[in-house]
C-alpha cells in the first residue's frame, strides 16, 4: 500500500559554485521522478572568497548567514554533516514519511568545502551524515537526490527501491 503524505517541499540549500553537467543532469533526473506532492528544489549559495590570505572563519560565517537567510523559520532543517548520524535508506524512508505527515517543509543544508557555519548547525533539528567518507560536493548532490528518491520509492512501494 502506498503511503502518501501532504504536499511537502524539500529544498536543498547548498554552498558551492557551478556544478559539472553530469551532476546537474543526475539531480534533474531524480527531481523529475519525484511526485508533484514532493518537489525537490535546489538553492545554491555562492562560495565565499577563499585564498592564501582569506579569513576562513569569516568565509564560513558569510556562507552561513546566506544559508540562514534562505530558510523559512517554520520549516524543518537538517544539516548534512560528517559528524551527524548515519541513516540507512530504510530509516530515511521512515523519517521522510513522518516529515510528510507533519506538514512542514524541509530544508537540507550542505556546507562549503570547510563545512557548515556553527549557526547553521545550531539551527538544524538534526545532523545527517551521508557517509563517514569525505565525498566531493558534486557527488554529495547526486547521492542526496538519489537517496531521497529511493526513500520515496520505498514508501510508495515503487520497484526502484529493490534495484541495486
Amino acid at each position: 500500500m502506498e503511503r502518501r503524505g501532504r504536499l511537502m517541499r524539500i529544498t536543498v540549500v547548498a554552498v558551492g559554485n557551478r556544478m559539472p553537467g553530469w551532476v546537474d543532469q543526475a539531480v534533474a533526473d531524480y527531481r523529475k521522478r519525484l511526485p508533484p506532492e514532493l518537489p525537490l528544489l535546489w538553492r545554491d549559495i555562492p562560495l565565499a572568497q577563499r585564498g592564501k590570505n582569506a579569513d576562513l572563519k569569516r568565509a564560513i560565517h558569510a556562507e552561513g548567514e546566506q544559508m540562514l537567510a534562505a530558510l523559512d523559520p517554520r520549516e524543518r532543517v537538517i544539516a548534512l554533516d560528517v559528524q551527524g548520524t548515519a541513516w540507512s535508506t530504510e530509516q530515511l524512508a521512515e523519517a521522510l514519511a513522518g516529515w510528510q505527515m507533519d506538514g512542514r517543509n524541509l530544508s537540507l543544508l550542505i556546507g562549503g568545502p570547510d563545512g557548515l557555519a556553527p549557526a547553521c548547525l545550531a539551527r538544524a533539528e538534526r545532523r545527517w551524515s551521508l557517509s563517514p567518507l569525505t565525498l566531493p560536493h558534486p557527488l554529495v548532490r547526486v547521492v542526496l537526490a538519489e537517496q531521497l528518491y529511493r526513500a520515496w520509492s520505498i514508501n510508495a512501494n515503487h520497484p526502484y527501491h529493490r534495484q541495486g
